[in-house]
């Protein structure tokens, strides 16, 4: 089994699909709808995500899309690159044998980026 998509209500389809394909890489489906209502965008892996204009983006405050780096260094280049387009985010920090960061994206949802520090054992 594999994870086939997750759908999120945002505040600007428009902006969503900037900031996650400039900033992630996430680029729109082929054959699927990119407007100012609905986009979908996918992953190297084939994973989906589904963005839906609502006007009023609420969720929890526990809730948040991750992204995971191959290295801390990744982490640090777009936390720089996040910066230096106007975003004001506080630097990574290690936590859980992490380094990551959270920000609030301005379309209303919040985001989280990440890399293991040290080895990975599966």
């Amino acid at each position: 089994m594999k994870l086939n998509h997750i759908n999120l209500g945002v505040s600007d389809v428009a902006q969503a699909v900037d900031i996650f394909g400039h900033f992630f890489g996430l680029r729109p489906a082929r054959g699927m709808p990119v407007n100012e209502k609905m986009a979908f965008l996918h992953d190297d892996i084939g994973a989906l995500l589904s963005v839906f204009w609502v006007s009023d983006v609420v969720y929890p405050r526990v809730f948040h899309i991750g992204f995971l780096q191959d290295t801390p260094e990744q982490v640090q280049a777009v936390h720089a690159e996040l910066i230096g387009a106007g975003f004001q985010i506080p630097p990574p920090r290690e936590n859980h044998g992490r380094l990551t960061f959270y920000f609030d994206a301005p379309f209303g949802v919040v985001i989280e980026v990440e890399a293991f520090l040290g080895e990975v054992k599966e």
